[in-house]
This record gives structure tokens, C-alpha cells and sequence, in this order.
């Protein structure tokens, strides 16, 4: 596939000229210029199409989290092509990837590296692990023990290592997708909540629709029976993320929307159903997110609704329900439903 116009995947875009204010689709002016980020990111989505077949949602909330700088947690059966969106994804990027799969022996030495003895210089040297890259899929994360999940602590809130005091900073963009099956509890581990308050999405992967479902099974019959990863190109350079990332920061937010996401969060902290609420982590990361959102569906400015589409993926895996409330088969989703009714939306 070709790349976008005005750049090539191995260099960074050029200022463009600020093009005359134009009226979107909620009739407002436009102020910033996002033809660039539409097109960049809707080539993203083309190359990821020609393999995966729908999770349309799926790839909106991940696109968000690559502009927002944001690492995310992929939960559902297997099956479903977590993994494989992941993979389809990094492809996409003109950057480097790497794979790490989790098992209940993995050492932290095995994610973040080791010090080497290299008798030719009568010293230790440090050896990257693979963590050091920009794009890291981490299969069944919830497969290593607590030594293992802390080791990522660090790397995934400060973008980099400390090993023997030194410390190793990685190279932006650097982004964590993880995936985790919800209903196998044989040999896995649950995650700990520092470690969960790091990703900005947790996104649950739903099953096909039988319309989907069957052009699956169309694709998978008519071709050559396995997955052809090769067929997509990479669309995105690094520094072209970078400038896309500083266009999404730029975002207009109103005074009152700060005010409402910071309601929102709060009222997670003094609701009778749960008994852990959203850390300001989860403001930020709503905020961040939203701004990524009105970007990606072509707007400069943030509303309620972007606040509210991203609700559930910011807060359900920040907050806990009361032993009471699980009983009665609640969950996190059915409290975030209820937090968003009970704040006064801005108009």
C-alpha cells in the first residue's frame, strides 16, 4: 500500500500551511487542520483490514491509545485475535516489535535484560531484554508471578530500566499491549492494582457476529489457509507519530469538561458500591483520551460524549466492587453506567 500523501514511512511529516478555518460536522469552525491524522490513521486501518475481519471498536479504542500514549490491556477468550490485532497493528508502524510470552517461570531478567560478563573488556555489560522496543505485545500477561508483573512497574509509567543503578531509558513511541484471558484461572495470577493503573484502556474483545463470522470463514476457505501478515506495510514512522501525538495535545477542552471528568473519577471514590475508586491517573488518562477521540473522529475540540464513549475502557479496571455488589452480578461497567447518569453533564 502507498503511503499517505506528503510523507513516506521512514521520515517525518512537514509543517503543512494552516488551512482556512472550516465548518465540521456539529457546524463549529474548525481551528486545527486533522486531514493529515485522518489520513494517516484511516491507512492504518486499511492495512490492518486486509487480515482482520470487524472489531471495529476494537481498533478505534487501540488507534486512540497509539495517539494518546497510552499502554492497553486486551481481555477476552481466546480466539478472538487479541493477539493477532496486536500483531496487525505493530505492522502498521515503521518501528520495532517485539513478543514476549508469559509463563509462571519468567524471571525479570527475561523481560528487561541481564548483565553480561565480557572478558574481553574485564567488565559487565547490560543485554537489552525484549522489552526494549517501541511496540511490545505481552501474551497472557496474568500468566507470570508478582516478581515478574513488578519488573514492568517502572518501564510502563517512566519509559525506562534501572538494572545494577543504571539507569536505561527506551526509545519513544513505546507501547505495552497486553492480553489476558478472563475465564481460564488455572496458573495465572491476578494482576496487581499498580500494575493495572498503568494501562489506559482495558478493552474487552467480544466474539464475531455470524455475519462476520462467515466472511471468516469465506477468507480463511478461499485462501491459502493461513494469515497473510506480509501483505501489510508499515504507514507510520515514528517521528510522524510524534507529530500526530502533538496535534492530539493541542486539542481544545472547555473549563467545564475538566470539571466533569474530574467529578466523574471523584464520585468513583465515595460510591457505596465500591470500595477502591479511580486514582487522578484515570482523570488524565480520560482527558488524554478523549482529546484522542475528537481527533480521530475529525473534531479539534473534546465533548461530554468522548468523555463518556471512553468511560468504561478508563475506569473498569481502576475501580473494585464491594463484595456485596458482585454477588448481586454487578460489574464494573453496570457501576460506570451508573456514575455517568448521576453526573451532571456540561452543555
Amino acid at each position: 500500500m502507498e503511503p499517505t500523501p506528503n510523507h513516506s514511512p521512514d521520515t517525518a511529516p512537514q509543517p503543512q500551511p494552516a488551512a482556512p478555518a472550516t465548518p465540521n460536522t456539529l457546524g463549529f469552525a474548525q481551528r486545527t487542520d486533522l486531514s493529515q491524522l485522518a489520513g494517516t490513521t484511516e491507512a492504518v486501518r486499511r492495512e490492518v483490514g486486509r487480515v482482520l475481519v470487524g472489531q471495529h471498536d476494537l481498533m478505534e479504542l487501540l488507534l486512540v491509545a497509539l495517539l494518546a500514549d497510552g499502554h492497553v490491556l486486551l481481555e477476552g477468550v481466546p480466539g478472538v485475535a487479541k493477539t493477532l490485532t496486536a500483531k496487525l497493528l505493530a505492522r502498521t508502524l515503521a518501528v520495532p516489535f517485539s513478543r514476549i510470552q508469559f509463563t509462571p517461570d519468567l524471571m525479570p531478567s527475561d523481560v528487561l535484560g541481564t548483565s553480561v560478563y565480557v572478558p574481553a573488556r574485564g567488565a559487565f555489560e547490560f543485554r537489552q531484554g525484549p522489552i526494549f522496543s517501541n511496540i511490545v505485545l505481552i501474551d497472557e500477561i496474568n500468566r507470570a508471578p508478582a516478581k515478574t508483573q513488578s519488573a514492568l512497574f517502572e518501564v510502563m509509567e517512566e519509559r525506562h530500566v534501572t538494572y545494577d543503578g543504571v539507569t536505561h531509558n527506551l526509545e519513544a513511541p513505546f507501547l505495552v499491549l497486553a492480553t489476558q484471558n478472563p475465564v481460564e484461572q488455572e496458573g495465572t495470577y491476578r494482576l496487581p492494582e499498580a500494575q493495572l493503573d498503568r494501562f489506559l484502556f482495558k478493552v474487552l474483545v467480544p466474539y464475531p457476529t455470524q455475519e462476520e463470522e462467515v466472511l471468516i470463514l469465506q477468507g480463511h476457505h478461499s485462501g491459502p489457509g493461513g494469515l497473510p501478515l506480509d501483505d501489510v506495510k508499515p504507514v507510520l514512522a515514528a517521528g510522524q507519530l510524534a507529530a500526530l501525538r502533538a496535534q492530539v495535545q493541542r486539542q481544545h477542552v472547555e473549563p467545564r469538561l475538566f470539571e466533569y471528568v474530574a467529578k466523574l473519577v471523584g464520585l468513583t471514590r465515595t460510591h457505596k458500591s465500591l470500595y477502591l475508586g479511580a486514582s487522578p491517573r484515570a482523570s488524565l488518562a480520560l482527558l488524554n483520551g478523549a482529546k484522542a477521540l475528537a481527533a480521530l473522529r475529525g473534531r479539534d475540540f473534546v465533548t461530554p460524549e468522548d468523555v463518556q464513549h471512553l468511560a468504561s475502557p478508563v475506569l473498569r479496571h481502576r475501580i473494585q466492587l464491594t463484595p456485596e455488589r458482585e454477588l448481586e452480578g454487578l460489574g464494573p461497567d453496570d457501576i460506570v453506567r451508573q456514575l455517568l447518569q448521576q453526573v451532571e453533564v456540561p452543555r
